[in-house]
């Protein structure tokens, strides 16, 4: 092989590198910022909750908990809700709510979450661990653009995620 085609192949591997290379960057970076976005929204508040023993509709951040990801949106056999426990000490989720904008409630059996401890709730049936837990509904929960939101046990808003 000659030197000036050894060139031009050179540079034609350098093109096509640089060029695959930069179009995974572009595609990792658009998707990676797409599911970064602020996941901690403030909510409405619900009309007619004046009274002072009714639950609180707004976002209560004094627990440092939030639904990091919903995956699989619309997949039934793949949807799972990811929440995380960003604190100190202990968080007991027994009886606390995961919801969609549909009225479709799952409620936490008894469980407790440590300083960074997750759990993963998928809408599919199966048997509960300690990290997996299973909604066991029967179709897809989850749609892009609707609200997942997590109330604690007497029913105060403690995260919203928007599904991407």
């Amino acid at each position: 092989m000659d030197r000036r085609k050894l060139i031009q192949y050179l540079l034609l591997n350098i093109f096509v590198s640089a060029s695959v290379t930069g179009t995974i960057l572009f595609w990792y970076d658009r998707n990676s910022r797409a599911t970064n976005q602020p996941s901690v929204q403030q909510a409405a508040p619900v009309s007619g909750s004046d009274s002072s023993n009714t639950p609180s509709a707004e976002l209560q951040t004094d627990v440092p908990i939030k639904i990091s990801s919903v995956v699989g949106a619309g997949t039934f056999t793949s949807e799972i809700v990811v929440v995380k426990f960003e604190g100190e000490g202990q968080l007991d989720l027994a009886s606390w709510q995961l919801k969609d904008e549909d009225g479709n409630t799952f409620t936490f059996p008894k469980l407790t979450l440590y300083p960074n401890g997750a759990v993963q709730v998928h809408t599919v049936t199966g048997t509960d661990t300690v990290i997996d837990l299973y909604w066991g509904i029967g179709d897809a929960v989850w749609s892009s653009g609707e609200n997942a939101r997590l109330f604690d046990s007497q029913g105060n808003l403690r995260a919203v995620y928007r599904v991407p």
